[in-house]
């Protein structure tokens, strides 16, 4: 392998290294300024003008084929990714928006685009793919404006996040459909859509239950060796491996690696695989951005001045009044804010249009300039989602005016959302099994996260919220809603960990109380002085136990021997103060 062989991966890694930070300082959304990026630097950007300057052709692409390559890994990887968070528990308690408000506005969303594109001059069959491919939504770019505006936790956010799921979930459905337009026409459209589902639905079951029964013990045999290498090859063994079942059977590698996530689901592997995978989905994600960013012809903006903006304005406009319509149960206020924020097309336009292209069914001008109406759109959708959560406001201080105080709270976003109130318990062994037992019993909410996978497996047994993972990790943490959480108890065996794991939570969450258990006085003093509002030590209070026993053995009255301990126990915990300049405990 040469230089000349990486070229490619070099180039890709210094704009993205260079670029992308620029962009995002700039607020521009990650996803779109990969499309920038691909366009200002692919073949129809400044490689046009490699042949007259030389030196351009060593800092633009030209081999889109190599990156497409690597960009579809990175759709794979989205999908797997979409397929953690797809758990038969969630897609149930978020059942009214997945499949009323999800399904309510796919199905008007796509009628009314592929009404217009009809009076277009489109045939059915490329018109109906239009209206279903620019129903869906970028889940990379809303979930990111949620995410930034603080809205996600919010009935407005998990109104969006239903949508989207669905979404998610009808990919899979409309690439059959597509299939099935591409191939067949008439009466005999039906029966291949038919037998198209029924060969998806053996495949999915199959996949599933084998899969099911193979895929956690493959994980849990290899999760004691505590070896994220270990993960990484189970995890690219599994994605890779259903994805290439799937393609067998002629369905889509995206229905594969969306399995291989599902299988996951609901396991104590969940959140520790989306720790690994993430950076790599990401940077995935980027190739295949910059890839379709390099496909598209800034030539068609100039054959189209007036009708491209126009057909971006119209998107937001369908897109949008159909979302609000939907969601006007949240009031029309936010109703709109939500039809802007997802008004953009999303990112399975550039898989399923370019199926539609290659199987004949979209002409290659239709397609292209419906490329370039889903990245302009993608790129407007930071500012369309400012205008909604604008306007928004202005309505509700018009509604107000003259100085009289609001009857309502201020919209999902605009303040800290309140905490859910759980409480995340670090350590899974003999006390943090304790600690949950209690808590069960009066009703309080709870998860819990283990690295020793064997007692992550038993608590599992007993219930759902036992996940695999270490306390330590501030992504992990992230993952069990520390930020929204009422308290952390730390109960790990290892001092270490313990104290990484309280110095991470008070740098990152400096209110949220943080409770440990200690080995001893010294370890307790370390984590009083790292900011913990409580701490516990095991040979204090098995000490004062015991000589509590041994008073009340010698003669001294139950009281008098509990007053003693008491001034014991109130004077070793006197010494377990801060250090001074040592991090103060919560609450002060």
């Amino acid at each position: 392998m040469t230089v000349s062989d990486l070229r490619e991966a070099l180039l890709f890694l210094l704009l993205a290294g260079l670029a992308i930070p620029l962009l995002q300082r700039l607020r521009i959304n990650q996803m779109p300024g990969f499309l920038l990026v691909g366009l200002c630097f692919g073949p129809h950007g400044l490689g046009t003008w490699a042949g007259d300057l030389p030196w351009l052709a060593d800092i633009t692409f030209h081999d889109v084929e190599d990156v497409r390559m690597f960009g579809e890994l990175g759709i794979l990887f989205l999908m797997f990714m979409i397929g953690l968070e797809l758990s038969p528990a969630r897609i149930w308690a978020l059942r009214r928006d997945v499949f009323g408000s999800g399904v309510l506005q796919l199905v008007l969303t796509a009628a009314a685009i592929g009404a217009i594109a009809f009076a277009f001059g489109n045939p059915a069959a490329p018109a109906l793919t239009i209206g279903v491919t620019l129903a869906m939504s970028s889940t990379a770019v809303v979930m990111q404006l949620l995410s930034r505006g603080g809205a996600l936790g919010t009935p407005l956010g998990q109104a969006c996040f239903g949508i989207l799921m669905l979404q998610d979930l009808a990919v899979v459905p409309v690439l059959i459909l597509v299939e099935g337009l591409a191939g067949n026409s008439g009466a005999a459209l039906g029966w291949a859509l038919l037998l198209a589902v029924a060969k998806a639905a053996a495949t999915i079951a199959l996949v599933y239950v084998a899969g099911r029964r193979l895929a956690r013990p493959l994980f849990a045999a290899f999760a004691v060796q505590r070896q994220p290498e270990v993960f990484v090859a189970l995890i690219l063994l599994l994605t890779l491996g259903v994805a290439a079942v799937t393609a067998a059977a002629g369905l889509s590698m995206a229905l594969g690696a969306l399995l291989a996530g599902l299988l996951l689901a609901d396991t104590e592997f969940q959140y520790e695989v989306e720790i690994i995978v993430e950076p790599f989905r990401g940077l995935l994600m980027g190739i295949f951005f910059m890839a379709v960013g390099m496909e598209l012809d800034l030539r068609i903006v100039a054959q189209y001045p007036l009708l491209l903006p126009l057909s971006v304005i119209g998107l937001l406009a369908v897109k949008g009044g159909v979302v609000a319509l939907v969601l006007r149960r949240l009031g029309w206020r936010r109703a709109v804010r939500a039809g802007l924020l997802m008004g953009q097309g999303g990112e399975f336009a550039f898989i399923i249009l370019g199926y539609a292209v290659g199987a004949g069914l979209l002409a290659g001008a239709t397609g292209q300039f419906m490329l370039m109406l889903v990245t302009a759109s993608m790129l407007v959708a930071p500012a369309a989602a400012a205008l909604g959560e604008r306007l928004e406001r202005i309505k509700r201080m018009g509604r107000h005016a003259g100085g009289a105080a609001p009857s309502e709270p201020d919209p999902e976003g605009t303040q800290a959302a309140p905490r859910a109130g759980h409480i995340i318990i670090g350590g899974y062994g003999r006390v943090g099994r304790l600690v949950a037992d209690v808590l069960a019993r009066q009703g309080i909410a709870h998860v819990a996260v283990e690295r020793d996978h064997q007692l992550a497996a038993a608590g599992r047994e007993g219930a759902s919220n036992v996940f695999s993972g270490d306390a330590s990790m501030p992504d992990m943490m992230a993952r069990l809603g520390v930020g929204r959480s009422a308290g952390v108890v730390l109960t790990m065996d290892d001092p270490k960990a313990a104290l990484q794991a309280t110095h991470a939570l008070r740098r990152q969450y400096p209110s949220i109380p943080v409770f440990a258990r200690a080995r001893d006085e010294k370890h307790a003093r370390l984590l009083k002085d790292a900011g913990a509002a409580g701490v516990i030590s095991e040979t204090v209070e098995s000490g004062l136990q015991l000589a509590h026993f041994a008073l009340g053995a010698a003669g001294m009255p139950e009281s008098a021997a509990g007053l003693h301990i008491g001034v014991e126990r109130s004077e070793r915990l006197s010494r377990l103060a801060p250090a001074e300049g040592g991090a103060p405990p919560a609450g002060e």
